[in-house]
């Protein structure tokens, strides 16, 4: 069976689908993390192939403390663009919710040596708090 493209079969265009990416981020930007899970769940639907999209919701879900629902996206943002920092930083902080800590440190160890400072602080923190 096909992936169906739902954008093609509504007639939307790149810019519709921004224009909805745009509406959850703001959401997002306003803490209203539940009505932005409602974008970007529309947005990983409607536009299989971003990363962004998977990546956000993911993080919108570990921000509501569902770290299996976060790492479902985190896992599918990762298949699309493999090495992506913020990504996986947030799949160590899900594994850290879920107590799966040597996980969550062996991804910590590789990020603490990221070119991204913010990312590798924030790496080298949780293998100080959770060593």
């Amino acid at each position: 069976m096909s992936e169906i493209e739902w954008c093609k079969k509504l007639g939307w265009t790149n810019e519709q689908l921004e224009d909805l990416r745009y509406a959850g981020y703001s959401y997002l930007r306003q803490g209203k993390y539940d009505i932005a899970i409602s974008f970007y769940e529309a947005l990983v639907v409607l536009d299989s192939k971003n990363a962004y999209d998977a990546q956000t919701l993911g993080a919108l879900y570990l921000q509501m403390k569902e770290p299996i629902k976060a790492l479902k996206w985190l896992d599918c943002a990762i298949k699309l663009e493999d090495k992506h920092a913020p990504t996986l930083l947030n799949m160590s902080k899900a594994f850290l919710m879920l107590n799966k800590k040597e996980e969550a440190l062996k991804i910590a160890a590789i990020l603490k040596e990221n070119p991204d400072h913010s990312i590798a602080n924030s790496a080298r923190a949780l293998i100080l708090a959770y060593s």
